[in-house]
């Protein structure tokens, strides 16, 4: 559960491991790295997030690097934010002392992160103080794969060996005689550590305290545009802030999540590299944002899309961050993967899937660019009027679904609803600004989609409309996100029954969900996967949609209570445990904090009035 302020607890490890609930997120917009209860950095990667890890010991304790700053044989320790910031505090409590140590990718003086471009500083900052006793204090910097080190610039030049061309500066306000270091210091002493990368300075001012400060009055500015009274406040912020530090600020585009490979289970094969970009992600994070004062960022969402789009020249599923093409998906069997769960994965196999849910997700993106303001060119409305025209046809034939299944592919319903999607937005842009295309048709055609999938998916046995446009009674929790996009009312009597089943029979417990069950629809990959948390979100959505307001604030609330004292969440829940599974933090899931939250808020409101 989220907790400002959090009781110490023990350190703790599986298999030589940290619980995911014991890792918090910092970033600069650029990158992004782990930091763990231990003082640990196991995870980072640079200089962007979707490059070679530079610690990478997330997904190999002994061989995969990291960057430790802590005491001998810690006790026990807590970890928080800064309030309204990416500013992390962790304390760790030794034998014979306790020290604080604050950690941040730094950002610019006076950095305005509504701005689109770059406001990171290239630097980790690790500052330490200790607050009662003595402590032995242990500084160890190991990239995966070992660096060389020689004294440069009253510091350390750090040369990774599988990163040559990566050039690090390490500076302290102690001598550092090489990548390892131990310092004896007593209350009140300091040790403050700048890892840099991108530039150098022969003659620069070492001010750790000033650095920090900037960067979380940085974080504190952007927070002034937040806006939402509704329920579990303190976690919609922290949620509001994750995503931002899920976003590369200069591109506009969103990571799904800013690691790879974190298994769900523990011990299976379904490891994912999810540090690229989705385009149904930027579409629901459009949503959330847009309603909770960030504006900017939805704009940038938004842009990015059809950015990405024109470049292309044809829909894809995911793009790199730069809206390029995602790197063929690889294994890497020099490291043994989180909890030993092999293999582990870069790039994505899924890039170059047929999705055809892509189709409505661009389409509905170009629709809210519209509205809030943007433009659409000639040429990019070719574009989109052609994936109109894709998706009338597209929707007959089978894909991989929105969950990428890696079997033969299925004519899926909500792929099916999200090409209605593409023909009902298209029509809309077309007739509002007048321009040129199947207007009519496309109306007609959605029209029809509509009522085909009320229709054809409907199960009168099982009482639900189906995974499959073919009927058959299989469930999928994507049929959930059918009324959000505006396929289907909530309140529409099959969906009721639908929300129903699904509530029923894909529930794990304790108001989760499974997106769906393994041996009604197989997916090609082998054994099973914990609860998908986004799919109670929208089961919070749907029952807002339908009056159960009660029932929809009684999950939403239980929902929140599964974050991390940091106020993070998984992409996944082991149900039996209520241990996160799968990559971490998961953007989708911090959608679902911030959406859900909007709409209870809102039907409040509505209720009051």
């Amino acid at each position: 559960m989220h907790d400002p302020d959090p009781p110490f607890r023990p350190v703790r490890r599986r298999d030589g491991y940290l619980p995911l609930e014991d890792l918090g997120l910092i970033g600069d917009g650029t990158t992004a790295a782990l930091v763990g209860l231990d003082g640990s950095i196991p995870w980072m990667c640079l200089p962007r997030f979707d490059a070679e890890p530079l610690f990478c010991g997330l997904l190999d304790h002994r061989r995969g690097g990291h960057f430790t700053l802590a005491p001998e044989d810690p006790v026990e320790a807590r970890q928080r934010y800064e309030p309204d910031t990416g500013v992390l505090t962790t304390e760790l409590r030794s034998a014979t002392g306790l020290v604080r140590i604050t950690d941040a990718l730094a950002l610019r003086s006076a950095a305005d992160l509504t701005d689109d471009v770059p406001a990171g500083r290239g630097e980790l900052v690790r500052s330490a103080v200790v607050l009662a006793g003595s402590v032995r204090l242990r500084a160890d910097l190991e990239p995966r794969g070992g660096a060389q080190a020689r004294a440069l610039f009253s510091g350390l030049e750090v040369r990774p060996n599988r990163q040559p061309d990566l050039r690090l500066h390490l500076r302290s306000n102690r001598p550092l005689t090489g990548l390892q270091s131990t310092h004896d210091l007593v209350q009140g002493d300091r040790l403050d550590l700048v890892l840099s990368w991108g530039r150098f300075h022969r003659h620069h001012r070492f001010d750790t305290g000033a650095t920090l400060r900037s960067t979380a009055e940085a974080w504190r500015r952007w927070m002034q545009h937040f806006d939402y009274a509704g329920p579990e406040e303190p976690l919609v912020r922290r949620a509001a802030i994750t995503l931002k530090l899920c976003d590369d600020w200069a591109n506009g585009s969103l990571v799904a999540a800013p690691t790879s490979s974190l298994p769900a289970p523990i011990g299976g094969i379904r490891n994912w590299d999810y540090r690229y970009a989705w385009i149904r992600d930027a579409a629901f994070a459009v949503f959330a944002l847009r309603r909770i004062g960030f504006r900017g960022e939805a704009d940038a969402f938004l842009g990015w899309v059809l950015d990405a789009f024109e470049q292309s020249g044809r829909p894809r599923i995911m793009y790199d961050l730069r809206g390029g093409p995602v790197p063929d998906e690889v294994e890497d069997p020099e490291l043994e993967g989180y909890r030993r769960s092999a293999p582990v994965r870069w790039g994505n196999g899924a890039a170059d899937q047929r999705q055809h849910d892509v189709y409505g997700e661009i389409l509905d993106c170009a629709d809210q660019w519209l509205l809030a303001g943007g433009e659409i060119q000639p040429a990019l409305w070719a574009g989109l009027a052609g994936l109109a025209d894709a998706a009338g046809q597209s929707w007959r034939r089978p894909d991989q679904g929105i969950w990428e299944v890696r079997s033969d592919g299925q004519v899926f319903t909500y792929s099916a609803g999200m090409c209605q999607v593409a023909l009902d937005r298209a029509a809309q842009i077309g007739a509002r600004l007048g321009l040129t295309g199947q207007v009519d048709a496309w109306r007609a055609s959605a029209d029809r989609l509509r009522r085909l999938i009320l229709e054809q998916s409907w199960d009168e046995g099982a009482q639900t409309l189906s995974a499959h446009l073919d009927g058959g009674g299989a469930l999928d929790a994507s049929l959930l996100a059918l009324p959000l996009r505006r396929v289907v009312p909530a309140d529409h009597p099959r969906m009721v029954a639908t929300t129903k089943a699904i509530g029923e029979r894909l529930s794990a417990g304790g108001g989760l969900l499974y997106r769906y069950r393994h041996d009604e629809s197989p997916d090609g990959l082998a054994g099973d996967e914990g609860a998908f948390l986004l799919c109670s979100f929208w089961l919070v959505d749907n029952l807002v949609g339908q009056g159960r307001i009660e029932d929809a604030e009684e999950l939403y609330a239980s929902l929140c209570a599964r974050a991390s004292p940091l106020g993070l969440l998984s992409e996944q829940i082991r149900p039996s445990t209520g241990e996160f599974m799968g990559n971490f933090p998961q953007a989708f899931s911090h959608i679902g904090v911030i959406a859900s939250g909007v709409n209870l808020a809102r039907a409040r409101a509505g209720a009051r009035t």
